[in-house]
């Protein structure tokens, strides 16, 4: 090797890839005693109330163990069953749901609960039995380290992805990538800068679905 080949850097691909992960806490159940369905709040503090069994919340555990997700924005991290939000006029869709001891989503049925309510002089969201996407991992505008992985982990609520035959496209720039399973996803080799991570979820004949929380997207930063 002379010593203009032993000076060039070696561009890295990136990678997709999911491990088979351990399920932490398969019975653990999350019950959401408010807001009730649909309720109607005043603007200002609403209430938050939920109940949780088989799990050792509130145990000292590192980080929080309960998170919250209103309309497909960043995840809210709770160390209390009962809490307060202040909330603008709008219609909410609330996902709550238990992590792991790395921060990753509960994906077992009764680890997970949504909900819709309202606040102020809104309506209802439109009926719908279709499934959609709660995104827990990446938080948006969330830095990491070149060369350190990235995790892209996600929930599916109101669906099941062997059952109803459903897929998740996670679009990364030029990069594509789709798995039918709820398993994180890492992603390793991203180069610096900003990157766009898009998630799509539709049926693996390619219908598409049409409720606005079928897809999320957040913006990361490698350093």
């Amino acid at each position: 090797m002379s010593s203009s080949d032993s000076l060039e850097m070696v561009k890295k691909e990136v990678s997709f890839y999911f491990y088979e992960e351990e399920k932490e806490y398969p019975d653990a159940i999350i019950e959401m005693y408010a807001p009730l369905s649909n309720q109607k709040f005043s603007p200002g503090r609403i209430p938050f109330e939920f109940n949780i069994k088989n799990y050792p919340f509130g145990e000292d555990l590192d980080g929080f163990k309960l998170n919250t997700i209103l309309n497909s924005g960043d995840p809210v991290g709770h160390n209390s069953p009962i809490f307060q939000q202040e909330l603008n006029e709008g219609t909410y869709r609330i996902v709550a749901y238990l992590v792991d001891s790395q921060g990753l989503a509960l994906k077992e049925f009764g680890n997970y609960v949504d909900r819709e309510f309202m606040v102020g002089n809104t309506r209802a969201f439109p009926y719908s039995a279709e499934p959609y996407l709660a995104l827990n991992l990446p938080v948006n505008r969330q830095t990491y380290l070149e060369g350190e992985e990235v995790t892209i982990d996600f929930l599916v609520i109101g669906g099941d992805m062997l059952l109803d035959n459903l897929k998740v496209t996670i679009n990364v720039d030029d990069f594509h990538y789709e798995i039918t399973e709820t398993n994180p996803v890492r992603i390793s080799n991203l180069p610096k800068g900003e990157h766009l991570i898009q998630l799509n979820l539709s049926y693996k004949g390619g219908k598409q679905l049409e409720g606005p929380f079928s897809s999320a997207q957040k913006t990361i930063l490698i350093k």
